[in-house]
């Protein structure tokens, strides 16, 4: 069987579906895993897949990619684009939409294992490839951890993955060390006192006390964080009161912190902590806030001695100048519990989805961020090709990488790598 690759993708990119729910995703995953020959689970954490190739002996390498959608209305005007509408976990009726390119990693993912399957006289050992509900809400790797999926499945020697991004389609991001941020997600509830919107006075305000907080938060940042440092305070929700002359008793604000390692987390944390808690006694508020943590992130640290050899790697198979070191993201990852809780390195990186003749464009006008998406924006699609093929290719090269290893040198490939 070969798959057409290209109108799977547009078929899920058609088909975006919400964290836990995506099952319509899973079972397209499972038909052309079976079909594949490959040996599958399904319902690992809910929505969750893991599959398995085992060919002889050597190193068991985990492939891993995420299947979520977003609460996001497309804008990309493309003839595939999503028109779905799904129910968030509060209930609300919300658009939905692949805005941070997971349609494109479960379609590489597949394409590289078609690929794998066709060449196994060539490599030895074990892949296990993972297809992760919710990575949006930073859940789903966890939850397939809690549902056994190290117990069930051979544990890994190292975890691969890899993630869409707005750099020219062609480049490959990688870098050895903290690869992305560390991150919570938090909800803040305020306590007023309500009452009619023409005697506030009779009232204690949560508008306008998460209106204050809201414009202190920002204050963290910019006033108490280092300038060398990195640090994200982002309040990106807000909800408080359901009509214009009634003042509620409470406001709720979601926050998106982020920070590269844990005692930048623990300084940010307190400060946040402390600015609610000071702004809720300056507003008189007669009980104190709450603040829930929703999800913690760890940062995604990438293994040096395994990246430096990924990026040999990827250099030898694409060319000089197609790998870069594209910093530190701001933005988080929940793949990095799979290596954790299993104690195996981990490789993640990421590779481009932009247009190369607009990227340099954008870039010689200074209008990157004005005209080149990112993710989470309605506006974010990556160029169909070369990235689908350009995301296969990593995939392969990064699993042959490690497989090839094992070959010439066997078990003493695993001792060497739990050594760096």
């Amino acid at each position: 069987m070969t798959l057409d690759l290209e109108a799977l993708y547009i078929d899920l990119h058609r088909h975006p579906e919400l964290s836990f729910q995506e099952t319509r995703t899973a079972g397209i995953i499972a038909s052309h895993l079976t079909a594949l020959g490959i040996e599958c689970e399904e319902g690992i954490g809910k929505t969750g897949l893991a599959a398995k190739i085992v060919n002889g002996e050597g190193p068991v390498i985990w492939l891993r990619a995420d299947m979520d959608g977003l609460p996001v209305e497309e804008r990309t005007g493309l003839d595939y684009a999503s028109t779905v509408r799904g129910t968030d976990p509060s209930g609300l009726d919300v658009p939905v939409m692949h805005a941070c390119g997971h349609d494109m990693h479960v379609t590489a993912l597949l394409g590289a294992l078609e690929r794998l399957v066709a060449t196994k006289d060539e490599w030895s050992g074990t892949i296990v490839a993972i297809f992760q509900p919710a990575e949006e809400y930073g859940a789903g790797s966890q939850a397939m951890i809690a549902d056994g999926v190290l117990d069930r499945f051979p544990k890994p020697d190292i975890v691969l993955g890899q993630h869409v991004t707005p750099l020219p389609a062609g480049v490959i991001g990688v870098r050895s060390g903290t690869q992305m941020a560390a991150s919570d997600g938090l909800t803040v509830t305020l306590h007023g006192r309500g009452g009619h919107g023409s005697r506030p006075h009779a009232t204690i305000d949560p508008v306008v006390m998460a209106a204050a907080t809201v414009m202190r938060l920002q204050t963290i940042v910019s006033r108490e964080v280092d300038p060398r440092d990195v640090a994200v305070v982002t309040v990106g929700s807000i909800h408080a009161g359901l009509k214009n002359n009634i003042i509620p008793a409470e406001a709720k604000l979601e926050l998106s912190l982020r920070y590269p390692d844990d005692e930048a987390r623990a300084r940010v944390i307190e400060k946040v902590e402390r600015i609610v808690r000071a702004e809720a006694q300056a507003s008189g508020a007669e009980d104190p806030p709450v603040i829930t943590v929703d999800h913690s992130l760890p940062p995604t640290i990438n293994d040096a001695k395994a990246t430096e050899r990924l990026t040999a790697a990827f250099e030898t198979a694409f060319g000089a100048g197609t790998v870069i070191d594209p910093g530190m993201f701001t933005g988080s990852e929940d793949v990095s519990w799979f290596a954790r809780d299993s104690g195996a390195p981990l490789v993640f990186w990421f590779w481009g989805g932009v247009d190369a003749a607009a990227f340099a464009a954008a870039k010689e006008a200074g209008t990157l961020d004005r005209d080149i998406p990112t993710n989470h924006s309605p506006f974010f699609a990556p160029v169909l090709q070369p990235t689908l093929d350009r995301g296969v290719d990593a995939l392969v090269v990064a699993a042959r990488e490690f497989l090839g290893q094992s070959q010439r040198t066997g078990v003493a490939w695993r001792d060497e790598l739990h050594r760096s």
